[in-house]
């Protein structure tokens, strides 16, 4: 697979020794894919602020880790990791983050307290926030279907046209179809749930993309077999095609 080049920026040997030990899908790619993934992830880590959370250190192999995983869908997108420019900073956890919620209460005028668990967090032009326990374990055992990474940074994707509906920026010839499909797969999981898209798919349309791009990338043959459809429009939207390639290794 060969895609045009943007801008280059020098890759540290030890930071591809970390991608080959530390993300499980890196030996998927042939050589020059492998060069520009690396150039990707130089440019997300270089050009972005990178934050721990307090009382955490951050390594260059949580940076690598996650910086793979994120460039993987822009790897054939025109413009590459110019995708991610709102992203004001990479914030880093060390485990599940916690947050406090308040909801209006089963009375008018009350309210109840709660506190919600999420292994990541997107804000429109605000910051990207990883937990890096759920992003390790997700880059070693890919097969799984979960990636906290590419479930966020979807979401960043999505608010690329400034609204979170599960539809990226498209040419208008595409988007009919695009919300066509989407939004009969959407039903029917809700309907009948599915036996290769995680539930919390069924949020909401923008949570929809997020999971349909953790599977495509994930368990592109599942996805393929079971909403192929879905997988086509992906396949064109990202320039990639993941399915073919578990096949032909």
């Amino acid at each position: 697979m060969r895609f045009p080049w943007s801008r280059r920026s020098a890759v540290p040997d030890d930071w591809r020794e970390l991608a080959a030990r530390h993300v499980a899908d890196w030996g998927t790619y042939d050589p020059p894919d492998q060069e520009r993934l690396g150039a990707l992830m130089a440019e997300l880590i270089d050009g972005h602020r990178w934050e721990p959370a307090r009382g955490f250190e951050l390594t260059d192999r949580m940076r690598v880790v996650i910086a793979i995983q994120a460039s993987r869908l822009v790897l054939g997108l025109e413009g590459g990791t110019d995708w991610y420019e709102r992203i004001t900073t990479i914030v880093v956890h060390r485990s599940v983050l916690r947050f406090d919620r308040v909801e209006p209460g089963p009375v008018e005028g009350t309210e109840e307290c709660g506190v919600v668990h999420l292994d990541g967090q997107t804000s429109y032009r605000g910051p990207v926030v990883i937990s890096w326990d759920a992003a390790s374990r997700n880059a070693r055992h890919p097969t799984r279907g979960r990636d906290v990474v590419m479930h966020e940074f979807a979401h960043v994707l999505d608010m690329a046209d400034g609204v979170v509906d599960g539809t990226p920026p498209l040419p208008p010839s595409q988007l009919e179809r695009w919300v066509d499909v989407f939004t009969d797969a959407f039903d029917r999981l809700e309907e009948h749930g599915s036996e290769v898209l995680d539930d919390y798919a069924g949020t909401d349309a923008g949570e929809f993309f997020a999971v349909s791009t953790e599977t495509f990338f994930t368990r592109p043959l599942q996805l393929a077999e079971a909403e192929p459809e879905l997988y086509d429009l992906l396949r064109a939207f990202y320039r990639q095609d993941p399915a073919a390639a578990a096949t032909d290794r």
